[in-house]
């Protein structure tokens, strides 16, 4: 999609510029790695075994290892490559932890790392209609990200997201390697949130979860094992919580007396600080009434986290 920049009434194109070397684009991106991904840069080019890993980084909000690859060459296969890496991971934990240990002075144990939520993220300039296609799995924890540069030092960073599917990779794989990693490795939905038997709390969450991205469209919704995000970039505006009363919204960064709440039903997290460092509030939505009161709550956290 071509960029513009607005001159007076007049769009002027914005011309993409080649990127020469995968280096420039690894460098780049792991010295902004907190604001490109929101994650820890660990280390470049950590070797094992047969395969090195381009950059090694940390998940702190899932507590899980992220690989990131970069690529010019368009000719290979992103399930192949992400599983091969995953395994390798898998397979060696603890020389992961040591090396997190180590780079990042911590005392990391085997069980503080959701190894479930592990990913393989691959970085290039653009991706061929096949490998888009290769990803358009419910289950797939690899992710496609486009780096492109313009002129005037600008740079986008776009994630490829192929239209949800039902299908599991599990059910048409016959590799080895992907089935191992499958039983280990998941990619959370909405769905883990919710028992089949709540019904009328999935219900309601169908009607703010609607509410919220068709207001908010810089608002992305990334689900993760214990809680519902909505992000703005690598901020989660509120985190909501599948529960059978109801869906409970925690709203970030955030205290009862921050909000207009005529009927004080914005509750405190009292363990937010030990936890989370930082404050959160809860706001429990029981019936279709409570989804617009919700709204004009997250419209307040909204423009505090937009204005700040």
């Amino acid at each position: 999609m071509p960029i513009y920049k607005i001159n007076t009434n007049k769009l002027d194109p914005i011309s993409e510029k080649k990127i020469d070397l995968e280096k420039d684009i690894q460098s780049l991106t792991e010295q902004n790695l907190e604001t490109v991904f929101g994650f820890e840069f660990i280390r470049s080019e950590f070797q094992m075994n047969s395969l090195r890993i381009d950059t090694l980084a940390w998940n702190k909000e899932s507590q899980s290892f992220i690989i990131i690859e970069y690529k010019k060459d368009r000719s290979f296969s992103v399930i192949d490559q992400g599983y091969a890496y995953l395994a390798l991971m898998l397979n060696n934990k603890a020389d992961f932890i040591l090396e997190y240990n180590e780079k990042m002075k911590n005392n990391l144990k085997r069980d503080d790392v959701d190894w479930s939520q592990s990913r393989v993220i691959f970085v290039a300039n653009s991706f061929t209609s096949y490998q888009q296609s290769a990803i358009n799995f419910k289950d797939l924890p690899i992710e496609l990200w486009e780096a492109k540069k313009y002129q005037n030092d600008l740079i986008l960073y776009n994630q490829l997201k192929c239209p949800d599917s039902s299908e599991s990779i599990k059910t048409i794989s016959k590799n080895k390697t992907v089935n191992e990693v499958s039983n280990e490795v998941k990619n959370y939905t909405i769905d883990d949130h919710f028992k089949e038997n709540w019904k009328e709390s999935r219900e309601l969450f169908d009607q703010l979860n609607e509410k919220i991205l068709s207001r908010y469209s810089e608002v992305r919704q990334t689900p993760v094992k214990t809680f519902i995000g909505y992000k703005i970039g690598q901020k989660n505006l509120i985190c909501i919580w599948g529960l059978k009363s109801g869906p409970w919204i925690e709203f970030t960064r955030s205290q009862p007396k921050d909000f207009n709440d005529p009927d004080k039903r914005v509750k405190y997290n009292e363990n937010s600080m030990k936890h989370y460092n930082q404050h959160t509030s809860g706001f429990l939505v029981k019936n279709s009434d409570d989804v617009d009161y919700a709204m004009s709550l997250i419209n307040q956290s909204y423009n505090r986290m937009t204005r700040d």
